[in-house]
């Protein structure tokens, strides 16, 4: 009964934090002269009211997906990666030397390149684990300056090393290295299938395994867990390999799928989104699914909603701002031991009632 009662909870701080922002978000629409019910509506039929929309909101979460997921399994082991966007990057850079290198076709063509991007990103990860668990180093800060190194790397390869002619960005893969589209009218391609995939793996992992129960009674207590003999040190490190590997197969599923080029601008802004939607998620894999498709929602839907009502496209960035802000605070107060004993005495009262 108690664990239904904490699973309910953490469904409706998110739950709770979506419907506060959307106030919000009404309130400013209100400010600006428009209809706040008519502009939500035109935002959902921006993101779902075709064929053709409902492909472009999924395609938008793909890569929203995958870096969530990133943040997810680091955060639940408790380390902090904040460098799923040079992951991302890294992924997305190996992936595309690969198919330009070897000029691979075919579906072993794009399982050698996603491959490629998956080791990339795991490696890229295994940088500030390592600095972690051998010198003690801040792997929040390390992680954070790698985004950059990945960044400026990726620079160099579309601007000088592999640029296309005078147009600062390289060549596109081969046509027969793209990942195919789930449906031929929409734009959605077998990456959203494969982050789907990666999400319920990491469920199952983390929620129905004994390699998953330790890696979160890492997360919950590190000092009990190294008492209790679990290798604290080995779950540190595969948690890094492991997220980083996650967003390295995001940037080769988004180069293969919709990029099929490193351009100025490719990926940003992916990793710290995906930390945000981890925590609005719950640090919960399917919950952080949900998340993302809800944000690319929002992304996609502004647009049409702008056009149809005037309300400007700021004003769903200020929503997704809100929703952050309202869930983490949430988190926080549910976890406040205080709130524990307040939540106790009215349990006690309302036995006492009866």
């Amino acid at each position: 009964m108690e664990k239904l009662k904490k699973a309910l909870g953490s469904f409706f701080v998110p739950l709770l934090s979506v419907l506060m922002a959307f106030i919000i978000g009404g309130v400013i629409m209100t400010a600006l002269g428009a209809n706040p019910f008519m502009a939500v509506k035109y935002l959902f039929q921006g993101a779902f009211g075709s064929a053709a929309n409902i492909g472009t909101t999924l395609t938008k979460a793909t890569p929203l997906m995958f870096t969530s997921l990133c943040a997810c399994f680091a955060y639940k082991c408790g380390v902090f990666n904040l460098g799923g966007e040079g992951q991302f990057l890294m992924g997305s850079i190996c992936t595309f030397l690969v198919a330009y290198a070897t000029n691979a076709t075919g579906f072993a063509g794009i399982l050698l390149c996603l491959l490629a991007g998956t080791a990339a990103g795991g490696i890229w990860g295994l940088i500030p684990g390592v600095l972690k668990i051998t010198r003690g180093q801040n792997e929040m800060i390390i992680s954070i300056m790698l985004n950059y190194v990945a960044t400026l790397l990726m620079g160099a390869i579309y601007t000088s090393w592999i640029r296309d002619e005078s147009v600062p960005q390289t060549p596109a893969v081969n046509e027969l290295v793209r990942l195919p589209r789930i449906v031929s009218n929409m734009r959605v391609t077998w990456g959203f299938v494969i982050a789907l995939a990666v999400g319920l793996i990491l469920y199952y992992v983390l929620f129905w395994t004994s390699g998953g129960f330790k890696l979160r009674a890492v997360g919950y207590n590190l000092t009990a867990s190294r008492f209790n003999g679990i290798a604290v040190k080995r779950y540190i490190l595969a948690s890094f390999i492991i997220s980083g590997a996650i967003a390295g197969l995001g940037g080769g599923a988004e180069l293969l799928g919709t990029q099929f080029r490193l351009i100025n601008g490719f990926g940003s802004g992916y990793g710290f989104d995906g930390v945000a939607m981890a925590l609005i998620g719950q640090l919960h894999p399917i919950a952080t699914l949900v998340a993302a498709l809800f944000f690319a929602v929002l992304r996609v839907g502004s647009t049409t909603m702008q056009a149809a009502t005037g309300v400007p496209t700021s004003v769903s960035d200020i929503i997704q701002a809100m929703m952050i802000v309202f869930s983490v605070a949430g988190m926080a107060l549910t976890r406040h031991p205080e709130f524990e004993v307040w939540r106790s005495r009215i349990a006690a009262r309302r036995k006492g009632g009866k």
